[in-house]
């Protein structure tokens, strides 16, 4: 059955085309209606049952919600056409609304997810003048136990467990915190009196589901408001201190946690051989999801809040994003480029936002301006992996502009990054940040801009973001003169070679991840691909003689695909039988340095070996006086005669 979607002009306030919306979109669309969830709710009744509809109304979707378990249809779905298009400045929003509602038709992607598991097992740390009547709110409902970090006297109750000490480390997550107490005393509960405290011991480690902490001081891990599980009050804010036993209560049962990137070990460009290269992910990662583990990095589901900065940096492509996909994003922001097109519209502008950026969206509409009619808003979970090779395919696919609106929470550090490195191959004016918390100064901000327009055709890109990123690129740059200089750490570039100071020692081959830098089994060459280069440095590291310099530009000719000779030298022939092997220049470097001066090459014949291939050399070592491979004398073959001389003797 085809979706149908049901329009509302809320009041009168908004002009709607439901012939052009149509056309544009091949959907079927009802009549405007007036007062879809009030006068005309039950037409609205008779859509919903008769299933398959998508209504025009995302400000009253609980009510349509609520009239779909009333008459028993399936709930319907919804896209906000009003906040985001109608109610603006007047203009004509038909291609806009086209494009919002061809998006709304789009299947929602599905995220990959991990079952936590939380029995209420609550750790509270802090005070006892604050934790102890906190533990006792919570006990009923959770097994609590109270980790008192000053001398405050140990209760008599026994509902809840009370330990002192000093809460050294905390690792994990919602269901799986593991925590080290240093200083660790537990209560002796037998005897009469008060209850006695153990002696101290520290390295204690124990597991908690729920951690509380009201130090009032540093959080014990990174990102704390990011971390589930993890709450954390002032303990002098008697409100903030009110919520946690609420807060705590909705912390057990079975969960669903989201697994918001995936990670391709063999892809990754950390290490090799203990050489550090690529920490791009290790450093941006706010919750301190990511660690090293050996050659590649490990990232902890568990910790990871989703923020995608690691997706949008990686290099490699080894991190990818899920939440969603580059593929279900690049097909979103090519319905919305080309719809809009198809109905009418010209040069529109994408404004990339996240929840907090559609509420203002709403107000600016509702009180202010709302946004230009060019404007097409996209609504992402979080904003920090949008990073260039999403920009440069949304430039691609038919936008002219790209403006992301940063919420007070956004992590900045990756957005910044990629967004100079877009505009780096983009050209000045194409992508921007929009950063303000006032309705009115985005939508002021949005109607000033410059206009832009699509200066290039449009093209279909696809493949893994490396690849998205070089063909958006080809396509806003057509005909490059020359490599685009990009910033430093960007993930594209060049090695350049000192032809005088490298041996050909080859260490950067046998290191390099990406298989970029490549040598010839029939000749003393390095050779290079640069389409295949991440720069993560780890050639120019390991380089003996530091004849390695990296260069952060983009190569968009066909060059970039083939292999390069860097340098190569002519080869040396063995003196013995003619073979080529090594490099001549070298075997005359060691010879002017070793013959007749070390110990081990004094003697005409043994500086000779140094010009020998390695089968000629071991022949020669073998049959030489003092043979290295020589071992001891065999011991003389005992025969009768030795047995009996020897019985003689005796």
């Amino acid at each position: 059955m085809t979706r149908q979607l049901i329009l509302c002009n809320c009041g009168g306030s908004q002009a709607v085309d439901p012939e052009g919306i149509a056309k544009a979109t091949g959907l079927s669309c009802s009549r405007v209606h007036t007062a879809l969830c009030t006068r005309e709710v039950a037409r609205a009744a008779e859509f919903i049952a008769e299933g398959e509809v998508v209504i025009a109304c995302q400000q009253e979707s609980a009510v349509f919600t609520a009239l779909a378990e009333e008459v028993g249809g399936e709930v319907p779905g919804f896209v906000d056409l009003r906040d985001r298009a109608g109610w603006s400045d007047g203009s004509d929003a038909t291609a806009k609304m086209a494009a919002l509602a061809a998006e709304a038709m789009l299947p929602a992607a599905s995220v990959r997810a991990l079952d936590v598991q939380s029995d209420g097992v609550c750790l509270i740390v802090g005070a006892g003048a604050v934790t102890l009547p906190l533990a006792g709110q919570l006990a009923e409902t959770l097994a609590v136990t109270v980790l008192l970090t000053d001398a405050e006297e140990i209760p008599a109750r026994r509902d809840f467990d009370v330990v002192r000490g000093r809460l050294k480390r905390v690792r994990g997550a919602l269901g799986g915190f593991e925590v080290t107490i240093d200083a660790l005393q537990q209560v002796v509960p037998v005897g009469r009196g008060g209850f006695s405290l153990s002696d101290p011991q520290d390295g204690g480690i124990s597991s908690c589901d729920v951690l509380i902490d009201l130090t009032g001081g540093t959080p014990f891990v990174q990102a704390w408001d990011k971390r589930e599980g993890y709450l954390r009050a002032d303990p002098r804010d008697p409100l903030a201190v009110a919520r946690l036993p609420f807060e705590a209560g909705q912390l057990v049962g079975t969960f669903e946690k989201p697994l918001y990137v995936r990670l391709e070990e063999a892809l990754c460009a950390h290490s090799r051989a203990g050489q550090v290269g690529c920490s791009r992910c290790l450093d941006a990662c706010p919750t301190g999801a990511i660690t090293p583990a050996g050659d590649h990095v490990t990232i902890d589901p568990m910790v990871c809040a989703g923020c995608g900065a690691c997706a949008a940096l990686c290099p490699s492509t080894a991190i990818t994003a899920e939440d969603p996909a580059l593929g279900e994003l690049v097909n979103r922001m090519q319905v919305l480029a080309t719809t809009f097109s198809r109905a009418g519209g010209s040069a529109p502008r994408l404004l990339v936002h996240t929840a907090h950026g559609a509420e203002m969206i709403r107000l600016a509409a509702r009180f202010g301006r709302g946004l230009p009619a060019d404007v097409i808003p996209l609504e992402l979970r979080t904003v920090s992996g949008f990073g260039h090779a999403e920009m440069l395919a949304a430039l691609a696919v038919g936008f002219a502009a790209v403006t992301v609106l940063a919420s007070p929470t956004t992590e900045r550090d990756a957005l910044d990054r990629e967004l100079l490195l877009a505009e780096a191959i983009a050209g000045q004016g194409k992508v921007s940040l929009l950063n303000v918390v006032d309705p009115d100064d985005m939508s002021d901000a949005l109607y000033n801009a410059e206009k832009a327009e699509v200066s290039q055709d449009t093209v279909l890109v696809m493949g893994n973001r490396r690849q998205v990123a070089r063909m958006a690129a080809k396509a806003l740059n057509p005909k490059p003169e020359s490599p685009i200089t990009l910033p430093q750490g960007a993930p594209y570039g060049a090695v350049l070679v000192d032809t005088n100071a490298c041996t050909l020692c080859l260490s950067c081959v046998s290191l390099c991840p990406s298989g970029a830098l490549m040598d010839n089994p029939d000749m003393p060459q390095l050779r290079f691909q640069e389409d295949a280069c991440l720069q993560c440095g780890i050639c120019a590291t390991i380089c003996p003689e530091t004849a390695i310099t990296l260069e952060p530009r983009l190569d968009l000719s066909d060059g970039a695909l083939r292999q390069i000779v860097l340098h190569e030298e002519e080869p040396f022939a063995c003196v013995e039988c003619g073979a080529l092997f090594g490099v001549k220049s070298t075997v005359e470097r060691i010879m002017e340095k070793l013959a007749g001066k070390h110990p081990m090459f004094a003697t005409s014949s043994t500086a000779r070996m140094i010009q020998m291939c390695d089968n000629c050399r071991i022949q020669a070592q073998y049959h030489s006086q003092d043979n290295p491979f020589k071992g001891p004398d065999r011991p003389k073959p005992r025969t009768t005669d030795d047995y009996l001389s020897k019985r003689r003797d005796h």
